[in-house]
């Protein structure tokens, strides 16, 4: 056994991270329909006005506006009807004082017309004849050509994080294909003789992975592409070929292997391959994990108990694998709550106690680190300092939510 003599806390775990993380700079295309939360990788101008002509922004009748003036129900003014306009459709004519013709919203505004009256606030009389029963001003009801981009304009920038509106934005203007930055590469490799796939026959002292999947759950969720390799057994030789297999990924993580064991050989691997940066956090659940480089790439050892590894997944490859992908930083939602009954903390360790909301109540749900259903029956996770040794019942918490 080779015990962790020391720790760091978490607060300088998630620095030495975030000081390791460099954004990704590898770049494609993309088509805009697939683009909703990809960061665009150039600047995108308007190549014409939006919209690119004057349209009726509701039904109604297109209109000179002063033909309207001190129009009332009891005093309309009468116009006639020279006509229609479908959207997609142009005018078959422009009309004069006196005159209207009727419009769809989206459709071009006839020339000579300067505004369009709801159909709302008209009255149809015979085949010709239209009743204003209200004034409308010049450019009323008129999305004007140009209004919403200018050609020329700048529709997006480098950086920006696409989403429903900017994707329509872009659209149009015509564009459908967009350079984004790459999604890191995110290698997920479980060690352990001990561990077995899913779906295969468990032998005696087997356990299934289960870190394979809420790592690459994780991976998923905050912008990377998850890449698993086949589990590693509990020697130098398979972790060291499980690493030359995760060259290629952007980021390296493995579970299990990282603790104080005699066949916990990750740390002695990575220092012989890269760097460890540190080994060991004051954290509960968590406390083994490490992280280092190898020819310059992230990698993060996971403990292999799988709260450990999800919790610590949560806390420290989220932020580094968003920072590499160029998205914003991660804001879970919160909420405070009454603790319903007292937790008593290990000392030295900040500890990230799961629980379950419950009747507006905070329900401890944490059982053990190598028991899932600590996080999977948790609704999300409240932070005690390595101060503070009990909660007592009652006492305000502020739960991050999952």
């Amino acid at each position: 056994m080779r015990p962790l003599r020391q720790t760091i806390p978490i607060a300088q775990a998630l620095q030495l991270t975030a000081e390791a993380a460099i954004p990704i700079s590898r770049t494609e295309q993309v088509r805009l329909a697939e683009a909703n939360g990809r960061v665009l990788a150039q600047l995108i101008e308007a190549v014409a006005d939006v919209p690119p002509f004057d349209r009726a922004a509701m039904d109604g009748f297109a209109v000179v506006a002063e033909d309207t003036a001190g129009a009332t129900r009891d005093d309309p003014r009468k116009l006639r009807c020279v006509g229609t306009v479908h959207a997609g459709r142009m005018p078959s004519r422009g009309i004069a004082r006196g005159e209207c013709m009727a419009i769809a919203t989206g459709a071009p505004v006839p020339q000579g017309a300067t505004a369009v009256v709801m159909v709302e606030e008209t009255e149809q009389h015979g085949e010709e004849e239209v009743r204003m029963l209200a004034p409308v001003s010049a450019r009323q009801n008129v999305s004007p050509r140009g209004g919403d981009l200018t050609a020329g304009a700048t529709v997006s920038r480098a950086g920006e994080l696409m989403n429903p509106s900017r994707i329509g934005a872009l659209a149009a203007t015509g564009v459908n294909q967009v350079e984004v930055f790459g999604r890191p590469v995110v290698a997920i490799l479980s060690t352990g003789d001990e561990i077995v796939e899913p779906g295969r026959p468990l032998a005696p002292a087997q356990i299934y992975d289960i870190n394979r999947f809420t790592l690459s759950a994780i991976v998923s969720t905050h912008g990377g592409v998850p890449h698993v390799l086949a589990i590693a057994g509990d020697t130098v030789s398979d972790i060291r070929d499980g690493l030359e297999r995760a060259a290629a990924a952007d980021v390296i993580v493995f579970s299990g292997g990282s603790s104080a064991g005699e066949k916990d050989l990750i740390v002695d691997v990575l220092r012989a391959s890269g760097e460890v940066i540190y080994h060991g956090i004051a954290v509960k659940p968590g406390k083994p994990t490490l992280f280092g480089r190898v020819q310059g790439k992230p990698v993060l050892g996971m403990p292999g108990n799988p709260t450990s590894c999800l919790s610590n997944a949560y806390l420290l490859l989220t932020p580094l694998l968003r920072r590499i992908a160029r998205l914003p930083e991660y804001e879970p939602h919160t909420m405070t709550v009454p603790l319903a009954r007292r937790v008593v903390s290990t000392p030295g360790r900040h500890q990230f106690y799961t629980v379950a909301i419950v009747d507006g109540l905070a329900v401890p749900a944490f059982k053990a680190s190598g028991d899932i259903t600590s996080m999977s029956q948790a609704d999300g996770y409240f932070e005690i300092d390595s101060e503070t040794k009990i909660v007592e019942a009652g006492e305000m918490v502020r739960v991050m939510l999952f």
